[in-house]
């Protein structure tokens, strides 16, 4: 269940007051990048997970932690120029912002691979002490930056980053804190991890587990950065220590000057999402989504409560005891905070675990769209080239990658064309029309440069044939058709694949008869990844 990952990511929250109205009035405002990237380049594999954290820690972000949606910047699979892009576009708002009197905070989170001193998006690479440095001479009044990545302490080594639980930045007011605050999911020499139960990597799953409630150790609603990365930590080793691997020690570096310990996100003002009782068991409770994954994971000691702040929705539960589970269920309404009583958890075998990481709908699922040219004959038969005569077609193709599960992709083509045929018999001319609707389910096996694929088909066509002089009354048939499908996507871009396909399919038809026939396709199309 749990895999490596060499996993990059880089945070940026911002030190804020109890609410983002009172943040605004003070004049802090927050602007976000957030940008994950599963790919790495030719010598890396591609991560199943960067993405999804991304999205989780955009979602809130905007949710919780004060950030408007016109100020938060949302990259998946974004290379590095596209990301300096973005730092240069937020800066230019910061600096809009300044002139209104305005302080501002620079909230920056990347997600994908590091290697050999660099950021890897995809093919493309950002130096790490490049990017460092632009972020903390940007013209915020606060910067602070999470990695999540594979010996990502490297990046705060220069800093004196040290294992630690937390740290105290002694102040009262955060209004005035200035500076830049980093912190990483490993040391320099760790690998940083993800798991496919919690369906993310460790360090961004229990960061933002606490930043939902998790992490609210005083009780008060408001999660601050101590809170938050003494959580994160905490978790993190427990969850890694007797991985393959080896522990995994998250790190800190800080740089502020004036006051400290910041508000990330404020979870008592929106009132909604799970209430835990003082009353209720202490432990860890998860809380499952309906696609499966862990929304939160809760570490609840006795005689405390939390607040959980999840998005509406309907939620498992599960909390693990020493010889079976107790489970149950909870809908969490719009606008409301429901306590979860003990009464209505149920006990149940290890074998009802509702977190499995193989059954489940992987988040890493990406449209894409293509377009081509499709080739299509009849095989040999009496009167096959009068009927359907060899006939080409321009096609569009719809696909959903990763559906259902890693590696499966389900899509849906058009394809429509018209080509001069003669009854062979008689020799009427006619002109030939086709039309096709199809759903395909296909496995690939992905690879760097290459992806073959193959799979199973289902067509609905329609046909006609119009005479020359209408000489014999025109001629319409639709029909399903099964198949079969099968080639290869031969990758020349970050984003952009050439795909040679071939189809094998049976025809039923009815003209003048039942007939059966079989029919072949060669295509050729440009695919790109939306």
């Amino acid at each position: 269940m749990r895999s490596l990952r060499c996993t990059l990511a880089l945070l940026a929250l911002l030190a804020v007051t109890a609410t983002a109205s009172a943040a605004r009035a003070q004049g802090l405002r927050r602007f976000a990048i957030v940008a994950g990237n599963d790919a790495g380049g030719g010598d890396t594999k591609s991560l199943l997970y960067a993405g999804a954290d991304a999205r989780k820690v955009h979602e809130i972000l905007t949710r919780l932690g004060g950030v408007r949606s016109e100020d938060a910047t949302l990259l998946i699979g974004a290379s590095a120029s596209q990301l300096l892009s973005a730092i240069v576009a937020v800066e230019m708002q910061a600096a809009e912002a300044a002139r209104h009197g305005e302080r501002t905070a620079l909230l920056f989170y990347y997600s994908g691979h590091a290697k050999d001193g660099a950021l890897r998006l995809g093919e493309t690479r950002v130096p790490i002490e490049g990017i460092k440095a632009r972020i903390a001479s940007s013209a915020f009044d606060v910067r602070i930056a999470i990695l999540d990545s594979c010996k990502s302490g490297a990046f705060t080594r220069t800093k004196g980053a040290r294992k630690a639980p937390a740290f105290e930045i002694q102040s009262e007011s955060p209004r005035d804190a200035k500076g830049l605050v980093i912190l990483t999911s490993s040391t320099s020499d760790e690998d940083s991890q993800e798991s496919d139960a919690i369906g993310g990597s460790y360090f961004s799953h229990h960061l933002a587990s606490g930043l939902l409630g998790g992490a609210d150790r005083s009780g008060d609603g408001r999660v601050t950065l101590f809170e938050a990365y003494a959580y994160a930590y905490d978790r993190t080793v427990a969850d890694t220590a007797e991985s393959a691997a080896g522990a995994q020690h998250p790190t800190f570096s800080y740089d502020l000057a004036g006051n400290g310990d910041l508000v990330l996100t404020d979870v008592a003002v929106r009132h909604e999402g799970i209430y835990l009782p003082r009353e209720a068991p202490s432990g860890v409770y998860f809380l499952v989504d309906g696609k499966g994954f862990v929304a939160a994971e809760i570490s609840k000691a006795d005689g405390v409560d939390r607040r959980v702040a999840l998005a509406p929705g309907h939620y498992r539960v599960k909390r693990r005891l020493p010889d079976r589970l107790r489970v149950g269920e909870i809908e969490v309404p719009r606008g409301q905070l429901v306590a979860l009583a003990e009464a209505r958890l149920r006990d149940a075998p290890f074998s009802d675990d509702p977190v499995k990481g193989a059954s489940r709908v992987d988040l890493t699922s990406r449209w894409s769209l293509g377009a081509g040219a499709t080739y299509q004959s009849v095989f040999a038969a009496p009167s096959g080239a009068s009927l359907f005569p060899p006939t080409g077609m321009l096609a569009v193709d719809l696909s959903l990658r990763n559906f259902l599960r890693k590696d499966w992709v389900w899509s849906v083509d058009l394809a429509a064309g018209s080509t001069d045929g003669v009854v062979s018999s008689v020799g009427a001319p006619f002109r030939f029309s086709e039309m096709s609707l199809a759903s395909s389910l296909v496995v690939e096996w992905s690879g760097r440069t290459v992806t073959p694929f193959v799979g199973g088909r289902l067509a609905m066509l329609l046909m006609g044939r119009r005479f020359n002089e209408d000489v014999y009354p025109a001629q319409f048939f639709s029909t399903l058709s099964p198949g079969l499908v099968g080639g290869a996507a031969f990758r020349v871009m970050k984003n952009t694949s050439v795909v040679a396909r071939g189809r094998l399919h049976y025809l039923l038809y009815n003209i003048d008869e039942d007939r059966s026939l079989g029919y072949w396709e060669l295509a050729a199309m440009v695919s790109y990844d939306l």
